[in-house]
């Protein structure tokens, strides 16, 4: 029986890290950045600016004058995000119906509702995802803790616009998974045998 994971995620949760150990512990397809580069490809538009606008509420940019007309001129931004998300909706799908895979982020438990997939949100405390953020920083990035926490604070609300704009839902509300995990205080891997176990 075909298994479809979809993940959301706090950043610095460690979801990400999470999404990939499980579909490696379950010998399925894990989709994360790659649903970026496909809708880069099929547009035509740069990674660079697909990964800018995805997991961001579009933006109203109207005129302030719009003539007497009640109807505000066409916005190409507000269609530009539109449009992607349009495509990313069609890749997830995709995706999905090909094979059993994990899918992290991008609406894809909203997205995929009709298939009835199993939905996880990966949460954890503000000391611990400040902590992994400073784990996994790159070489040569020096951020203060301040830094790192306006950073995650700016990262969520993000997602929590853009989840409630084309969902309609409250972004990590626990009525909309079966399965929230706090990983505070812990590692990752060691959290993944157990999940695993659900899908034996």
């Amino acid at each position: 029986m075909k298994k479809i994971i979809t993940i959301g995620r706090e950043f610095g949760s460690g979801g990400r890290e999470f999404g990939r150990r499980l579909s490696e512990a379950l010998g399925i397809a894990y989709y994360d950045q790659e649903i970026v580069s496909e809708i880069a490809k099929r547009t035509s538009l740069s990674e660079q600016y697909v990964q800018s606008i995805v997991e961001q509420r579009p933006v109203f940019s109207f005129p302030i004058h719009i003539g007497r007309s009640f109807y505000p001129t066409a916005n190409p931004i507000f269609e530009m995000n539109m449009a992607v998300y349009q495509e990313q909706a069609r890749i997830i799908s995709e995706m999905a119906a090909k094979s059993s895979c994990v899918i992290v982020g991008r609406c894809a438990d909203y997205i995929l509702r009709d298939d009835n997939p199993f939905r996880i949100f990966v949460y954890a405390d503000m000391d611990s995802k400040i902590k992994r953020c400073l784990e996994k920083a790159q070489e040569g990035e020096k951020l203060t803790e301040k830094e790192v926490k306006q950073q995650i604070t700016s990262i969520d609300k993000k997602r929590a616009q853009y989840y409630a704009f084309y969902t309609g839902h409250t972004w990590g509300d626990k009525l909309n998974f079966d399965l929230c995990i706090n990983t505070s205080h812990t590692a990752i891997k060691e959290i993944v045998p157990a999940v695993a176990k659900l899908f034996g």
